[in-house]
């Protein structure tokens, strides 16, 4: 497949046949929900070269190769990745998601995007799996590659598997983040959506408008970074708005902060209007509530920066719904709610208040909650839904996903462990992710599905700056290799 990408930050890694699938990757546009060209061109691709390729009723990608010869009788193995992958970028970034390639440098043996996301998350398993189906001296029984769309928005391509269409016994999941480690087992989680509507006011007279910002955070992946307590732009900012209101009669207008549900958010707008007075005295506040925040956040946010400018508005939220929302997103719970008594050193149950819209004529918000336990995500997400019904607000409930449950007596877990000793002589290690995989909503309709993750080592995911380290990707390949030629 072509590509668009410059191939000189490609050039000379290894192994090419992967990396020159993922540089197809990087050349088309792959936002959630916005799959069709790239699985499209992945399609075609498939068939020109004699694959059996089909796209299910869900919209996911199912592609098959046969065996080897002499190996048609082996268990078939599915290899499965998601092909969409989270848009983030920085505030000043001018990339379209829409439109725009990802354009990748190298920096000591790692791919790093600058201002964006790559999409190493969850590309390069998508870029595995491609040069398993392309690569014609692997040794391997019955290959299937089920490609899913709308993992991170809401795993819509794994709810919309059916039954009965993937015929292997075993499957391979390419989306994790630490080689090394077998993956197991992974959290459930929902998602609580909150929406209010409002009635604009005038902006009062003698009032200024002024828009302040709060960036400069990490951000980061809402399931593999959230005990790392990394700074919430949106809580901060919210925090820094009640304070505001403590000292002067400010009046909302707008806020909005985060862009992605699964994602810390990095940065919040406000646009707020204040007395004369007031408004003069802002960027100093500012400034001493900065230092505060930095203190509080040394060795883990420190590059947060507040800022404000002038800015124009001819309404405010009215009194009432100003007081109901800046409350509620005070009181409401962000973070590690409860960490595993089962898999020490792994987070049990979280949420992040991922996105928030508010305007004079009323707002939403959401929440994604995760748990190992089912019944922990649900608990916490109805503990959100009263918090907001105290002031009559909508809170509902949606896109449920069940948890991974672990199997330590998987034969194919041993499997891959084994293999990995004898192949890199070092021992590998087993882990449960707080993350969201699609194994659980696929385990659930293949209960004899034999499932196990693993991946390259990504830094970064969901946040500008995503990086993969180059050398994890090639010792993946040989592990892939490995495992599929052992599997009879």
């Amino acid at each position: 497949m072509s590509s668009s990408v410059s191939d000189s930050v490609f050039s000379g890694l290894q192994p090419s046949i992967v990396w020159a699938h993922f540089a197809t990757l990087c050349a088309i546009p792959r936002a959630s929900k916005h799959e069709a060209a790239l699985r499209d061109a992945l399609k075609d691709w498939a068939e020109a070269r004699g694959l059996s390729a089909a796209v299910d009723a869900a919209g996911n990608l199912i592609l098959r190769k046969s065996a080897s010869a002499g190996r048609e009788a082996f268990p078939g193995v599915v290899l499965q990745a998601h092909l969409d992958m989270v848009c983030q970028k920085n505030a000043d970034s001018r990339h379209d998601f829409s439109s725009d390639p990802i354009r990748p440098v190298l920096r000591d043996g790692w791919l790093v995007a600058e201002g964006t996301t790559l999409g190493a998350d969850n590309g390069i398993g998508v870029a595995l799996i491609l040069a398993a189906m392309e690569d014609n001296n692997l040794m391997h029984g019955p290959l299937e590659a089920l490609l899913t769309i709308d993992e991170e928005a809401g795993m819509g391509g794994a709810r919309g598997l059916a039954p009965g269409v993937l015929q292997g016994s075993l499957m391979l999941n390419l989306d994790t983040e630490e080689w090394g480690e077998f993956y197991l087992g992974c959290a459930g989680g929902l998602d609580v959506n909150v929406e209010r509507a409002g009635a604009a006011e005038r902006l009062p007279a003698s009032y200024q408008v002024c828009r302040v910002v709060l960036r400069g955070l990490r951000g980061g992946h809402s399931g593999v970074d959230i005990h790392e307590e990394r700074g919430n732009a949106i809580k901060l900012l919210v925090r820094v708005l009640r304070d505001l209101e403590a000292k002067f009669p400010l009046r909302l207008i707008e806020l909005q902060g985060g862009s992605a549900r699964n994602a810390l958010p990095r940065e919040a707008f406000a646009t707020i209007a204040l007395p004369v007075e007031a408004y003069t005295r802002l960027p100093a506040l500012l400034s001493e509530v900065q230092l505060l925040l930095r203190q509080e956040l040394s060795g883990i946010d420190e590059g947060l920066c507040l800022e404000s400018a002038p800015w124009e508005a001819g309404q405010v939220m009215s009194v009432t719904e100003q007081a109901i929302w800046l409350a509620s997103l005070h009181a409401a719970p962000h973070g590690v709610r409860r960490m595993s008594r089962q898999v020490p050193g792994v987070v049990e149950t979280s949420n992040n208040l991922g996105m928030v819209d508010l305007h004079p004529n009323g707002g939403s918000c959401n929440f994604m909650v995760r748990s190992l336990l089912d019944s922990g995500s649900m608990a916490l997400a109805n503990e959100i839904i009263s918090l907001f019904a105290l002031s009559g607000t909508l809170a509902e409930k949606s896109g449920y996903y069940p948890g991974w449950a672990p199997n330590p007596a998987s034969p194919l877990l041993a499997m891959c462990q084994a293999v990995f000793k004898r192949d890199f002589d070092a021992e590998s290690s087993v882990q449960v992710i707080h993350a969201g995989l699609e194994c659980g909503i696929i385990g659930a309709k293949y209960p004899e599905l034999d499932i196990v993750s693993f991946g390259p080592t990504i830094r970064g995911a969901h946040a500008p700056g995503e990086s993969v380290e180059i050398a994890s990707v090639d010792r993946c390949w040989t592990l892939l290799k490995a495992i599929l030629a052992e599997v009879r």
